[in-house]
């Protein structure tokens, strides 16, 4: 196989994506709540695989004629914004006003920070919260807050989008990453684990999210709080 074949299979494997949030989409209009995160994160999934693939393989170099960083962005609108937004409107979870406010207020504020050429710091971290709300969205359906909570949740991460707040990559984040890299892949176990038994209320996946997603929320904010250890001369 080429390198240039190589290469387009990752392009090809990022476009699957698409493919995936149709599907949640399908199940989301169905009000299929189980079966359209279960489709979400298979594309999350996805998403964590197909930029370490992208680097090995240098598909800029090796198929430039298609731009996997703005394939990526569009998929990641679709399935980290748009279906998520979707989902907490018509779910009834935050109803009336506060439905309007809150899916006017995702997708708003997460076109301009997707467009935004500032989201990524030195570190490969995101400057700002880096628009996840499908992971937001999913343990609010999971533990089914009062609306104000919501409400409150979904104000306070679209505010710090702006701010200069850093959210740790999983994968591209040195600092950390042997413990932020494994947190992620159990917070997506436990999410895909909660959308199998359709939310049950008490499934044990629930802690395990809120752990694992105050720790991929906090972690970047710490590391500002924290100073790095400077090796020895």
């Amino acid at each position: 196989m080429t390198p240039k074949i190589r290469a387009l299979s990752v392009h090809l494997l990022t476009a699957t994506g698409a493919v995936f949030a149709m599907l949640a989409m399908l199940a989301a209009v169905d009000a299929r709540w189980d079966l359209m995160f279960l489709w979400l994160v298979v594309a999350f999934i996805v998403d964590g695989i197909d930029g370490p693939l992208a680097r090995h393989y240098d598909v800029k170099k090796n198929a430039a004629e298609f731009d996997g960083v703005l394939l990526d962005l569009i998929i990641d609108y679709l399935t980290y914004v748009f279906i998520p937004a979707f989902a907490l409107f018509k779910s009834g979870l935050m109803d009336g006003w506060t439905g309007w406010f809150a899916i006017i207020l995702i997708t708003f504020t997460s076109a301009m920070y997707f467009a935004d050429t500032r989201m990524k710091t030195k570190d490969n971290s995101f400057s700002g919260f880096p628009g996840c709300w499908n992971m937001l969205v999913l343990v609010i359906f999971t533990l089914e807050p009062n609306f104000w909570v919501s409400l409150a949740l979904v104000t306070i991460l679209a505010v710090a989008m702006f701010l200069p707040l850093k959210f740790v990559h999983p994968v591209r984040t040195e600092r950390w990453r042997v413990v932020t890299l494994p947190v992620a892949i159990a917070w997506t176990f436990f999410a895909g684990w909660a959308a199998w038994v359709d939310f049950h209320p008490e499934s044990w996946a629930h802690w395990g999210l809120v752990i694992t997603s105050v720790y991929l929320l906090g972690a970047g904010v710490a590391q500002q709080v924290i100073p790095e250890r400077t090796a020895k001369a």
